[in-house]
């Protein structure tokens, strides 16, 4: 609420989306806004929101004229996590892997592979996700309505080829999957 107080900006509890937790927007006339999704657990909340609020920060001073995850915002964003960045916000182990982060932030904190999958030991509807690390090489899976075949893996993504089209992307190993059919191969 303080950070809302000392810099005013339209907030909306957003419903769940896929491709984002939460979001920032600036347009000419209109007050800058800051959503979050509405269904995160209570510590992705939090840091998703001050995520939002440094770049609410770093455009209320600077505009258009940096970029939206340069210097600027990893130091706006540096500066509001380190109050929270206790025991009385955060437990263990979560709070060591937000201290780590905080050294040089990533443009999305789900980015931080460590930090996400720490994040999902607290959120009970992640229990029973199959994550793309979990299948052995060869395997049909399914990221929303498309299929892909699981090939090797390149540090922290998996070269995957679409089912359909049989083109490779680069997704990330840790890429929740549906209706996975393993390759016993």
């Amino acid at each position: 609420m303080a950070l809302w107080q000392e810099l005013p900006f339209q907030f909306k509890l957003s419903p769940a989306r896929v491709t984002k937790a939460g979001d920032f927007c600036a347009r000419p006339g209109k007050p800058n806004r800051v959503t979050v999704n509405k269904d995160l657990t209570p510590n992705a909340f939090l840091i998703t929101y001050v995520h939002e609020v440094a770049h609410h920060r770093v455009h209320s001073r600077y505009g258009h004229r940096v970029e939206a995850h340069g210097e600027e915002w990893k130091q706006a964003f540096k500066n509001l996590m380190a109050p929270l960045l206790t025991e009385q916000f955060f437990a263990e182990p979560l709070l060591t892997g937000l201290r780590r982060h905080m050294q040089n932030p990533k443009a999305s904190t789900y980015s931080d592979a460590d930090v996400t999958a720490l994040l999902r030991q607290e959120d009970p509807r992640a229990r029973h996700v199959v994550l793309l690390s979990d299948l052995p090489k060869g395997s049909l899976f399914q990221i929303r309505d498309r299929w892909y075949v699981k090939g090797d893996t390149r540090r922290t993504r998996v070269v995957c080829r679409e089912h359909r089209t049989k083109r490779s992307y680069l997704v990330p190993a840790d890429m929740p999957v549906a209706q996975a059919q393993l390759s016993l191969l």
